[in-house]
C-alpha cells in the first residue's frame, strides 16, 4: 500500500444481534454505539470515524436488517440499513459464527447486488467449542460471495481486528480525508446522551418494553465544570411507565446512575442527569412522531 491518503465509507451490515455495534466500538477504541443482548438495539445509522496516519475509515453502523415490517419504526430501521449500502466503498457483512437464519439470507441477497468490495466478518468465533466446524461454514460463505474475503473475528475480545482493519484500508480509495483527524462521529452529544439512556433501559428491562421506549434530551447545558442533562424516557402505555420507574423509583435511579457514568467517560465532564418517564401513545407507529424524535433520513 502506498503512503497516499485514503478515505472512504465502510458499511457494517447484518441481521440484528450479530455484534455490529460491538465491532465498531472495538475498532474505535471507545464506546460510541450502544449495545445490549437484545436484537434491534441499534435504531439509527451512526458514523464512527477512525483516522490513523494516511487512512481515514468512516464506519457506518446500521440497524440490523430484519423481517418484521409492521410498524413505522421497523420500516425506518430497515430503510436506514438498506440506504447505507448505496454509497459506500467497502461493506462488512457481519454474521454470528455458524448460525444462519432467514434474516442472514435476506441481508446476503441485498449484498449480492452491491458493486463495492465486501468482507464477510464471522464474529464470536471465540464461543465455538469445536473450531473444526468453522472451516466448512467459511467455505460455504465464500461460495455465496465468491469475490469476498472471509475474516473470522471476536469483536468483544478484539481478536483479529487489526487484520480486518488492514484489509479495509487496502480497499479504501485514494482520497483526501473528509473529516478532521480528531473527529469521532457525525452525531451530536445530545444524540449520544439519549442513546446511552436508552441502552440502560434496554439492558434493565424484560423482552417487550424496550421496543416501545425512546429517549428525548430536553436540556444539554454545560455550566462551569458540570454538564446538566435532562432527558425524557417516552413509553407507549402507563404500565410500561410503572415498570421503568420500578419500586420506589429504584429502577429509574439505577438507569440514571449507569447512564451518568458512561456520559462522564464520553464527554470528559462531571454530569448531573435528571430523568423523567412520560407516556406518548403510539409513537413507534406514527411517522410524524418518529420524525420529531429524530428518526429521519438526512
Amino acid at each position: 500500500m502506498t503512503d497516499a491518503n485514503r478515505c472512504g465509507y465502510v458499511a457494517i451490515v447484518g441481521r440484528p444481534n450479530v455484534g455490529k455495534s460491538t465491532l465498531l466500538n472495538h475498532i474505535l477504541g471507545q464506546k460510541l454505539a450502544i449495545t445490549s443482548r437484545k436484537p434491534q438495539t441499534t435504531r439509527h445509522t451512526l458514523l464512527g470515524i477512525k483516522t490513523e496516519g494516511p487512512v481515514q475509515a468512516i464506519y457506518v453502523d446500521t440497524p440490523g436488517l430484519h423481517k418484521e415490517n409492521e410498524k413505522a419504526l421497523n420500516r425506518y430501521m430497515n430503510k436506514s440499513a438498506s440506504q447505507a449500502l448505496r454509497d459506500v466503498d467497502v461493506v462488512l457483512f457481519v454474521v454470528d459464527r455458524l448460525r444462519w437464519t432467514d434474516e442472514d439470507q435476506m441481508v446476503l441477497e441485498r449484498i449480492q447486488q452491491v458493486r463495492c468490495p465486501v468482507l464477510i466478518v464471522v464474529n464470536k468465533v471465540d464461543r465455538l467449542d469445536d473450531k473444526n466446524t468453522l472451516l466448512p461454514h467459511l467455505e460455504w460463505l465464500t461460495g455465496q460471495l465468491p469475490e469476498a474475503e472471509v475474516v473470522p473475528v471476536s469483536a468483544l475480545h478484539g481478536r483479529n481486528i487489526e487484520h480486518l482493519e488492514q484489509l479495509i484500508a487496502e480497499r479504501l480509495p485514494e482520497s483526501e480525508h473528509f473529516y478532521p483527524d480528531d473527529q469521532l462521529t457525525d452525531r451530536s452529544s445530545r444524540f449520544l446522551a439519549a442513546e446511552l439512556v436508552r441502552e440502560k433501559v434496554m439492558r434493565q428491562l424484560g423482552a417487550e418494553v424496550p421496543y416501545q421506549v425512546t429517549v428525548e434530551v430536553e436540556q444539554f447545558k454545560q455550566e462551569g465544570k458540570i454538564l446538566h442533562i435532562h432527558a425524557l424516557i417516552l413509553v407507549e402505555r402507563d404500565g410500561q411507565k410503572k415498570i421503568i420507574i420500578g419500586d420506589g423509583g429504584e429502577r429509574l435511579k439505577k438507569i440514571g446512575q449507569e447512564a451518568r457514568l458512561d456520559m462522564q467517560k464520553l464527554f470528559g465532564s462531571k454530569v448531573m442527569l435528571n430523568l423523567w418517564v412520560k407516556v406518548r401513545r403510539g409513537w413507534s407507529d406514527d411517522e410524524r412522531a418518529l420524525n420529531s424524535l429524530g428518526y429521519r433520513f438526512d
